[in-house]
């Protein structure tokens, strides 16, 4: 299958995952809900991408990733078509749970194959297209969403997305070539013992705190910038989520930075650094000012995150999938509780508390990859 191909069905899983992100102020008024328990119809689709995925990860090891991924984008179609067609909060819950008990089975197709396909520089530059796929899908359904709901109806974004998975779903090659394939000969399971070294544990961590203040900030900005600066129309919330674009563009610089900076715990810890400043400076009350911190704080999550996938590769003694699996697990596991939790901070006391709870998180983030790097777990 062409890397391209693949690219693509990235960018469209993301667009399922995300979509619903920029309208949550919309479900909440025409369903009556909370500002909280809007944020759901993410939780709800994060918890199973928290746990799912180690386990897919296992399976996966012993399937072919593309025959899951055909099957996975078929369910994504469906739910998504389900969810337009709801009446009910309850349905769209149902329908945002369906969906992420199949968004991991992608993910880790995905993930798998082009680790499994690629080594050296061509699994980090590989690695690194598939996560600007990922930003560039999430930018889109965000943006897009937003911009169909306020030109046409918010329904009609998810009937587009139907049709594109069920498209994609048909031109995957119901094959792969045989050495592409990993057959593995002991109980699947068994490598689950490679996960426990230390220092990869080290950088699941961060990756969790990376993601849990990412989600929490996304997940609430339509909010945000209605209580802070008085948007309320879904236009100007969509433009905003132009910062996130800038993220996919340096997100491609990443093998770039690797190669100016050797140490890649050293990088991590640098960019950590720079995440928990543009907390700060999102604290600001100038919508100009807020918008190039927001541009900051998507740049450098991105650049985390495409270190620090391709990292978990060349350093765990396990399988791909499962390797994959486990750091897909962390990830959403911080988005999950991100999603949600920060919430209630927000309600209750405020904007500035709800930034200096991601403060900490990102700060602790950082902990760890200095550990990494204090000791010496050097890794080009």
């Amino acid at each position: 299958m062409s890397l391209f191909k693949l690219l693509l069905c990235s960018v469209c899983t993301f667009l399922v995952l995300y979509a619903p992100q920029p309208l949550l102020p919309i479900f909440s008024e025409l369903y009556d809900v909370s500002i909280a328990n809007s944020g759901a119809l993410m939780t709800v689709t994060m918890l199973p991408l928290a746990i799912a995925p180690l386990c897919y990860g296992v399976m996966l090891s012993q399937f072919n990733p593309l025959s899951i991924l055909r099957i996975a984008l078929l369910i994504l179609a469906a739910s998504n078509l389900l969810f337009a067609y709801s009446d009910y909060f309850s349905g769209l819950l149902i329908c945002r749970l369906i969906q992420g008990l199949t968004v991991p089975a992608a993910l880790i197709g995905m993930t798998s194959y082009i680790g499994t396909t690629f080594q050296g520089d061509a699994l980090q530059r590989n690695m690194t297209l598939y996560i600007g796929s990922s930003i560039i899908g999430g930018y889109l359904g965000r943006m897009l969403a937003a911009n169909f709901a306020a030109f046409w109806q918010w329904q009609n974004f998810f009937y587009l997305v139907s049709v594109s998975l069920v498209v994609l779903a048909l031109i995957i090659p119901k094959q792969v070539k045989s050495e592409e394939r990993t057959k593995l000969k002991i109980k699947p399971w068994l490598h689950l013992a490679h996960l426990q070294d230390i220092v990869l544990l080290r950088l699941f961590v961060a990756v969790f705190f990376m993601f849990f203040c990412f989600a929490a900030l996304l997940n609430f900005l339509p909010f945000i910038v209605q209580n802070q600066y008085g948007i309320t129309d879904n236009k100007e919330i969509g433009f905003i989520y132009t910062g996130y674009l800038v993220g996919a563009i340096l997100s491609v610089c990443t093998p770039w930075l690797n190669k100016k900076i050797k140490d890649a715990w050293a990088l991590l810890s640098l960019i950590f650094v720079l995440y928990c400043v543009s907390h700060i400076m999102l604290a600001s009350h100038t919508l100009s000012l807020f918008i190039v911190s927001f541009t900051l704080f998507c740049g450098c999550m991105f650049v985390i995150h495409a270190t620090a996938a391709p990292l978990a590769n060349k350093i765990s003694a396990a399988p791909a999938s499962v390797t994959n699996g486990a750091y897909v697990s962390f990830y959403y596991s911080g988005g999950a509780l991100g999603s949600f939790l920060p919430g209630f901070i927000f309600e209750e006391y405020g904007y500035i508390a709800f930034l200096a709870c991601l403060l900490v998180c990102c700060l602790l983030g950082l902990t760890v990859c200095l550990t990494n790097y204090k000791q010496g777990t050097s890794m080009t």
